[in-house]
């Protein structure tokens, strides 16, 4: 990655759109350049042709973060995280450091949707305990780490040469 790469990954963070004509207009790179290296960071595995969904306005009103206690046992977090992974309707799953064994998200459109999922949870043969939480208010929501860093930072760790 280089300092194109990144000016073109921060203009689709800041533009929320992967218009090559848009990319061109915001970082002032060339039309034809922007359109080459947007197909090199999708061959490379750093951009993807996913739409985005408007979780709200599609009806998923309710997002709730559960934490899940499970059994120890070896390779207990691929096996488990998987089962929890199946589960329709969680979203995410993170197998996480500290007191907590995973960390999901899901995006439900009822109450009744949330109760289904939480018996699905204990419905897990080595999953302890859950606690749940329900999101009030979203106040930061971002699938883009290059809105979250300056570009000088982005710059000094992932462009090659900057790095050790």
């Amino acid at each position: 990655m280089d300092e194109k790469d990144i000016q073109i990954l921060k203009a689709i963070g800041t533009l929320k759109s992967g218009s090559p004509d848009k990319i061109s207009n915001e970082t002032g790179i060339p039309k034809s350049t922007v359109h080459y290296r947007l197909e090199k960071l999708q061959e490379r595995g750093i951009l993807n042709d996913v739409f985005e969904f408007d979780l709200e306005n599609s009806g998923f009103k309710l997002t709730l973060i559960t934490e899940v206690w499970a059994d120890y046992s070896p390779e207990y977090h691929q096996i488990v995280g998987d089962k929890l992974a199946a589960i329709s309707g969680v979203n995410e799953v993170y197998f996480t450091l500290g007191d907590t064994d995973f960390v999901l998200i899901s995006h439900l459109t009822s109450r009744e949707m949330v109760e289904k999922l939480i018996s699905k949870f204990e419905e897990v043969e080595e999953v302890e305990r859950t606690s749940s939480k329900f999101v009030i208010t979203t106040i930061k929501k971002g699938t883009n780490p290059f809105d979250d860093y300056t570009y000088d930072e982005l710059v000094s760790s992932l462009v090659a040469d900057n790095q050790e």
